[in-house]
């Protein structure tokens, strides 16, 4: 059989092998049973310590996520890398997320190969580690503590950007180049380059020159905690350089997807890592066009196509985690990439060496960010994207692969289709016919989006204000934002408040500060000091408010405020909803008690319900027996946070409830009704 035969017949199995290892570990790995220990002793591979919680990941049996909340005096400061340590506390699984699009932690620990997570009752030192590569980890970490630019050490020494500034690290991302700042093919190309020179210069053997390079960046790849990227770069080095000892032939392209198929092999779960998914998406499209790319023989032209080819692949990665791009982004990569690639990372490397630079290294970064911020504040030209399906996606790779190869044949007017496309895709809900009522998971509280078809309206009723007791969670941040930017929201046209407590519109300054609402609606009673302090913000920005309105007409979708009594409470005073789309009957209680719903029983004709908003989080105090009945809601939806203080949803509550299908947050994470066609689909994320 000839070589070229038996290499096809190779690469075949090879694929297959790939294919079978990735249902194999989807189908089994992902669902595996917690083991049953709760004493386990490992290594630490990374420790971070935050206030009172220590975050470990350790090696032990298996690799796992360790949380330990620290109480009163304990100091576990001295903790290092490689350190042996005794744990005892229960295995779980990792938190899922819970409301639709959004980052799911537990995929994320997957792709480093972790399948549980252990909250700590107790942490035992046991020793120091011994292994050389570790020390040599440690002391390097130790080093750079005493830099005063530490930070951007951190960042392009050790790939961890996790201490740069909040505000300027959003900056980055905002602008496009936050994969500047992973360590990745450009930092190793340089690093390996001036290994090879030196090398060279001393032993005259390039073999040795190349073996030699090859173990450093080993240890280097070690020390970064063979990160994605830096591992790609890495083995696309090493199988070069073997590629040509032997001279074997394969194509560069060949060599890097043999490297992707390889990883895949090691651990399927790698492509739930963004930087994973970044580096070889990238990687692969430059190198497919480099032949074209170097026919640009200027150096800011090589450096704008190749930041075109870039941006215009990594689109729906970004739209799938961030749900928005910055149009300018090829455009800002002109500064930054030479900035960046040849002053700052270099001087990087020298500061470690000529420590007496450290101020001057610090000035050039604060250029830099500061740069990089008032880009970010007066040259954003950002768009929100909805998140793609994998057909979009492939579809999306066929289009811009075909349109591209076109272009840098320096045919120029094939940028129009790509315009176009960007164009019609952040408008694409224009063609949605789809009604969408979305219950979010908000913990402890309620938050409900509705997104009426053609673009015709987005209501948001409530904002929650209650998840985590740590201050520094936001749910408008973490939660609200980015979904609404998922499905391509970049506006809110209603914000309705059901009433003035915390766990409904908490999150409401927040809101209407970083994202745009055009109208906000309060319900009926005396302002109390949270709605005066929302009113405030919103008098500063200019947005029209109203009180205790009877309906609300938006595009022919009318809905009606049924709740206009002057109650002593705040709950009592909640605005009760009542509204229809496509003949199916909603609605939204607030927190409305079962005095409140006797009123509007005595008001109105309501039955039948196909969706209940139930009050109240499911408290005793709403949702009575007679309620219930008359109404007899097919669907109910109770907006409540896992394991609450207060015992919600009410074991009464769900008895009255037992005749309708009833949908919990705590249970089933995020609720999503869709009305299309005249049918009703309903989807949990949980």
């Amino acid at each position: 059989m000839k070589k070229s035969k038996i290499l096809s017949l190779f690469k075949i199995l090879f694929l297959l092998l790939v294919i079978l290892r990735i249902i194999f570990s989807f189908t089994f790995d992902k669902q595996r049973e917690i083991p049953n220990y709760n004493v386990f002793r490992g290594e630490i591979l990374s420790i971070k310590i935050d206030d009172d919680k220590i975050t470990i990941k350790l090696n032990s049996k298996e690799k796992i996520i360790v949380n330990y909340y620290l109480k009163e005096n304990e100091d576990y400061s001295y903790l290092k890398v490689g350190d042996i340590i005794e744990v005892e506390g229960n295995l779980d699984y990792p938190s899922e997320n819970s409301n639709f699009n959004l980052f799911n932690y537990k995929n994320y620990l997957l792709s480093e190969k972790i399948y549980f997570t252990c909250t700590a009752t107790k942490i035992t030192f046991i020793k120091n580690s011994s292994n050389l590569l570790i020390k040599m980890k440690n002391f390097l970490i130790d080093y750079i503590n005493n830099f005063k630019s530490k930070n951007y050490l951190y960042t392009f020494i050790l790939g961890d950007s996790s201490t740069l500034d909040t505000n300027v690290k959003s900056s980055f991302q905002n602008n496009g180049i936050s994969h500047l700042f992973a360590v990745s093919g450009m930092h190793i190309t340089l690093i390996s380059s001036i290994f090879i020179f030196i090398l060279n210069n001393f032993l005259k053997n390039k073999n040795t020159s190349y073996l030699i390079t090859i173990i450093f960046l080993f240890i280097y790849s070690f020390i970064t905690n063979f990160s994605p990227s830096v591992l790609r770069s890495f083995l696309l080095f090493l199988f070069i350089f073997i590629n040509n000892k032997y001279n074997l032939k394969f194509k560069t392209i060949e060599i890097i997807i043999f490297i992707l198929c390889l990883l895949l092999l090691y651990n399927p779960f790698y492509i739930y890592n963004i930087g994973f998914v970044f580096s070889f998406t990238i990687s692969i499209g430059l190198i497919y066009f480099s032949k074209k790319i170097n026919n640009f023989k200027n150096y800011f032209s090589k450096i704008f196509i190749t930041s075109l080819i870039s941006f215009l692949l990594s689109i729906p990665i970004l739209i799938n985690n961030f749900f928005e791009i910055n149009l300018l982004t090829p455009f800002i990569n002109l500064i930054f990439v030479p900035l960046i690639s040849i002053i700052i990372f270099p001087f990087s490397l020298i500061v470690l060496f000529i420590p007496l630079l450290d101020n001057l290294f610090l000035v050039i970064v604060s250029i830099m960010e500061n740069i990089s911020l008032f880009i970010n504040n007066y040259f954003n030209l950002s768009i929100v994207l909805k998140n793609m399906n994998l057909i979009t996606i492939f579809l999306y790779y066929l289009f811009i692969i075909l349109v591209l190869n076109k272009f840098l044949n320096k045919r120029y007017i094939y940028i129009i289709p790509i315009i176009i496309f960007i164009f019609v895709y952040s408008n694409i809900n224009y063609f949605n016919n789809t009604t969408n009522i979305t219950m979010m998971d908000v913990g402890q509280g309620d938050s409900i989006f509705i997104q009426l078809p053609y673009n015709k309206g987005n209501i948001l009723l409530d904002t929650g204000g209650i998840v985590s007791y740590y201050d520094s969670y936001s749910i408008t941040d973490k939660i609200t934002i980015p979904y609404l930017k998922s499905v391509g929201v970049y506006k809110i046209d209603y914000l309705i408040l059901t009433h003035g407590d915390f766990d409904h519109m908490g999150e409401s300054i927040n809101l209407v500060s970083n994202f745009k609402v055009e109208n906000v609606i309060f319900n009926c009673g005396e302002y109390n000091n949270l709605e005066k302090s929302l009113i405030e913000v919103l008098n500063e920005k200019k947005i029209p408010y109203y009180s205790c309105i009877k309906k609300l007409n938006i595009e022919n979708n009318e809905f009606y405020f049924l709740n206009d009594g002057n109650y002593d409470n705040e709950n009592d005073n909640s605005n009760v909803i009542y509204t229809e789309f496509n003949n199916y009957k909603f609605i939204f209680m607030g927190d409305a008690s079962s005095k409140v719903e006797n009123n509007i029983l005595k008001k109105y004709s309501l039955s039948e319900i196909d969706v209940l908003k139930v009050g109240h989080h499911g408290s005793k105090t709403s949702s009575s027996k007679q309620f219930v009945n008359s109404i007899s809601p097919k669907y109910s939806l109770i907006s409540v946070g896992k394991n609450n203080r207060y015992g919600h949803p009410n074991e009464e509550v769900l008895n009255n409830l037992e005749s309708s299908k009833i949908y919990r947050t705590d249970l089933n994470g995020s609720i999503l009704f869709e009305i299309k066609n005249g049918k009703l689909k309903i989807k949990t994320c949980l």
